[in-house]
């Protein structure tokens, strides 16, 4: 969610959900209490929720041995939201018979002496269930997802200690894997409603994984804990959850000009090649006539080579911001940036030379045709000729006169727009993967995406194509990195934002807000 720093009075982007409404109220605590079966990760999700390494994550029974709470967020109005783990159940069925008995004081007594020095992790249970009955306003009680509800044999008894506590339940299915399809999640949660039933202290079943889980599931987990408050908590958790969510977009706003930055830096750059001299000239004439085998250019390879170093590193400076901003800790590893030599694309002056061949050779019957007289991509389409034949001295006249418009005097390489658009794509897959990492988890280590996620995001990418197209026309003729990195960050905000709420339609009132309400 976030780290315990107080909250920013404003937002970068004004918030959806349910609770943008009800903004009155005193100032007021809202404690939120975290209980498991023992084992069920309820640690790692704190870690992941409150930002930070709280309490000891180790894969054994009763690690948590007190209940400890952990503020999660504040408000300049003075309210706050704190986070409790509990140490988890163990023998639950033997759990939920000894709260029965709580009728009989003495009979009470005599065994939480005998339980504390004789059975220290049923003592220890006991305890945080008192905890939460006392502090809760909500419980979060997490559930392990990976196992069928059938096979959880401790399920009836712990719904049973919920009942004792008494305080509104928001089940929170955890250890569901790496993200998955909306349908696949949603079936999830539907088999866990049908296994808890209608009790009227379940309010809500939701899907929040400390390892895989996204942000924009926090704020689903806001309305579900709001339905769960009684009216007078509510003004509190409205003006929390706001505070909450303006961060968030605040961060995700952050997250986008990061992401834009170098791709922007790559959009401008360039590596002067240097010029090859008549030998060249005669053999670029040779390539372009198709007389001769083009074996690669030395100096075109080395300066390919510098591009691609300069946006690696970018890449990894930009990925290595892009986890801390996300309260992660780990570095960008393995080769950021693959080697795609059909990136590069050749800005050169027309050769005046090998347009006078290409006249003299085909001098008669240019009608209607294409002659390719650049090095790479200036291409003389049928409409400029106007159904002229171009003879050798015309070739010259007209590369000349284009070199002159275009203020070309030497080649260069630069990343062509397809490519540029591609690194888009990566960058938001790359955000994906990022906003998905939960802190529980430990350092960020880069893995394969989810199958579903790189066909999505090349079919959003690919609806801003005009956008994108508008955003690398700014390349011409002089490159502003700024303003291309500025019109850049607005495409990938809009594709980011569309991307979530294709991604968790349940939360789409999250992610809907545009850029016109920054």
């Amino acid at each position: 969610m976030s780290d315990a720093r107080p909250m920013d009075p404003e937002g970068a982007v004004a918030p959806g959900g349910k609770l943008a409404q009800q903004a009155s109220g005193g100032a007021s605590t809202i404690a939120l209490s975290l209980i498991s079966h023992t084992n069920a990760g309820k640690t790692t999700l704190a870690r992941t929720l409150v930002g930070r390494d709280v309490g000891e994550v180790r894969d054994a029974q009763h690690v948590t041995q007190e209940a400890a709470a952990y503020p999660l967020l504040e408000t300049p109005a003075g309210d706050a939201l704190v986070l409790w783990d509990t140490p988890g159940f163990g023998d639950s069925a033997r759990l939920a018979r000894r709260l029965a008995q709580q009728g009989n004081p003495i009979g009470w007594f005599l065994s939480q002496v005998w339980d504390r020095f004789r059975d220290p992790p049923f003592h220890l249970a006991q305890r945080a269930v008192r905890n939460v009955r006392d502090s809760a306003d909500v419980v979060l009680y997490l559930v392990n997802a990976s196992e069928a509800p059938d096979d959880a044999g401790y399920l009836t008894a712990e719904l049973d200690v919920l009942a004792w506590i008494g305080k509104p339940v928001v089940v929170v299915l955890n250890q569901t894997g790496r993200p998955r399809p909306h349908d696949e999640e949603a079936a999830d949660v539907t088999r866990w409603q049908r296994a808890v039933g209608t009790r009227p202290l379940i309010h809500a079943v939701t899907t929040l994984d400390a390892f895989a889980r996204c942000w924009v599931q926090e704020i689903a987990l806001f309305d579900l804990v709001a339905g769960a408050l009684p009216p007078p908590r509510l003004p509190a958790f409205a003006r929390l959850a706001t505070a909450w969510q303006r961060r968030r977009w605040a961060q995700f706003e952050e997250a986008m000009a990061l992401l834009a930055a170098p791709i922007a830096a790559a959009a401008c750059d360039r590596e002067v090649v240097p010029d090859a001299g008549v030998g060249g000239t005669l053999r670029e004439i040779g390539r372009g006539l198709g007389i001769a085998a083009d074996a690669g250019d030395g100096a075109k390879a080395q300066a390919s080579q510098a591009l691609a170093a300069r946006l690696d590193q970018r890449l990894r400076e930009s990925t290595d911001a892009l986890i801390a901003l996300h309260g992660l800790s780990g570095q960008a590893s393995g080769e950021v940036l693959a080697r795609l030599a059909s990136g590069v694309a050749v800005d050169a002056p027309v050769d005046e030379r090998k347009a006078a061949m290409v006249g003299g050779v085909v001098s008669g019957a240019l009608t209607g045709l294409a002659a390719d007289l650049a090095a790479g991509g200036l291409t003389f389409g049928a409409g400029m000729l106007a159904g002229a034949v171009l003879g050798a001295l015309g070739g010259v006249g007209i590369a000349r006169g284009m070199n002159l418009a275009r203020g070309r005097t030497g080649t260069s390489l630069r990343w062509d727009d397809a490519f540029l658009s591609g690194l888009v794509a990566s960058a938001l897959l790359r955000y994906l993967a990022v906003a998905h990492y939960g802190r529980g988890r430990g350092d960020f280590v880069e893995t394969e995406y989810p199958p579903f996620w790189a066909p999505l995001v090349a079919a959003i990418v690919a609806g801003k194509r005009d956008a994108l197209a508008a955003v690398w026309s700014r390349r011409e003729p002089a490159c502003d990195e700024h303003a291309v990195a500025t019109a850049l960050g607005a495409v990938l905000a809009d594709a980011g934002r569309e991307t979530l709420a294709r991604l968790y339609p349940a939360a789409a009132s999250a992610t809907a807000p545009s850029r016109a309400t920054a």
